[in-house]
């Protein structure tokens, strides 16, 4: 994902120490209560103000994911402009990713408040309230949005990412 953004951070809550090997600054939800991706998403909105003041666009992708398209970030952002959209999201296999999105840093307040002072956790109960565009992703074989999350989920990732089927 790093050729597609400026700054790259990690949201993770518990010890950042264990993804010290990546390289990257390791930030904690800014909401307490673990309140979720919103949550992740509002930490990088808010890192993004503070740390990257002339980014306007925030992009999210979950770290488990190991086949995100390498024209995600530009395909994403020119479906909003070509739809008059306010965010996107990301869509593979007839199924909405709706962590894999483009979020405009202009919306922290909005989401702030949402998570806060609404208690909404659901993306989509959030994004309903914006213009989206669902952006289909094409599927080669392997689902650009595959989770890698158990070991043998990463076995079928490496076997894979090696051209076996």
């Amino acid at each position: 994902i790093r050729p597609q953004v400026g700054p790259l951070i990690l949201n993770a809550n518990g010890d950042p120490n264990r993804f010290q090997s990546y390289g990257l600054p390791v930030v904690a939800d800014v909401v307490d209560g673990f309140a979720g991706p919103l949550a992740g998403v509002l930490t990088g909105l808010r890192w993004a103000e503070i740390n990257a003041p002339q980014c306007e666009w925030l992009l999210s992708v979950p770290t488990d994911a190991p086949f995100v398209p390498q024209n995600l970030a530009t395909t994403l952002r020119q479906e909003i402009l070509a739809h008059g959209a306010q965010l996107a999201c990301a869509t593979s296999r007839r199924r909405t990713h709706p962590v894999v999105a483009l979020w405009p840093v202009a919306l922290a307040d909005a989401l702030e408040q949402a998570l806060v002072g609404e208690d909404i956790r659901k993306i989509d109960r959030w994004t309903a309230r914006y213009r989206l565009v669902e952006v289909s992703f094409d599927d080669t074989g392997v689902d650009p949005f595959f989770n890698a999350n158990r070991p043998e989920d990463l076995a079928i990732a490496e076997r894979l990412l090696a051209g076996e089927r």
